[in-house]
């Protein structure tokens, strides 16, 4: 896995359209249901996976526009280095957008909550969590924070063909962490 960069979000208990009964909030690392902290992408100081490269920078963006980060946790996100695509069922490397730096700082303490699966047509944000965006959770096993178990678990989802149909990929697989603040 490959680190990818950090996220502050709102997270969003369970709503009631997430059919998966375990569930109890929505840890995805798309923005569709629970939000990032602002429509970061305007303020251009995103890397190469369009993510932030520390909490740092998100605080500066968010204390230069006078954006609250009360309520929001702190995610903090790895990628499998390849992606899959559902049409030619193969798995392909990508690389971060080059024109962005990308010097992600790891964290020393990161708590592992499970894994997601995004889709990345425009090959940029991750766009879309079909676990909760198509419901997907409902059909495969899923954690209490909608998210896989284990990486094995994403994979095989991928290559067994369970996310077809759901929204166009191609998909990559993130590790999600949550840090404290």
């Amino acid at each position: 896995m490959i680190p990818a960069g950090y996220m502050f979000k709102k997270v969003i208990h369970r709503p009631d359209w997430i059919k998966a009964a375990n569930v109890d909030d929505v840890y995805s690392v798309s923005g569709c249901v629970s939000k990032y902290f602002a429509d970061y992408i305007k303020y251009w100081k995103h890397n190469g996976y369009w993510l932030f490269n520390s909490p740092a920078v998100m605080e500066t963006v968010a204390k230069e526009n006078h954006l609250d980060l009360t309520g929001m946790t702190l995610f903090y996100y790895e990628v499998f280095e390849k992606q899959y695509d559902e049409d030619s069922r193969e798995w392909s490397g990508f690389d971060p957008e080059p024109s962005f730096p990308t010097n992600v700082e790891v964290p020393q303490l990161a708590r592992l909550e499970g894994y997601d699966v995004a889709t990345f047509t425009v090959g940029t944000s991750p766009e879309c969590s079909p676990l909760s965006c198509n419901g997907l959770a409902a059909r495969v096993a899923v954690n209490r924070h909608r998210l896989f178990g284990s990486f094995e678990q994403a994979e095989s989802s991928l290559s067994a063909g369970r996310f077809d149909d759901s929204e166009p990929g191609p998909f990559r697989i993130f590790a999600v962490h949550t840090l404290g603040r």
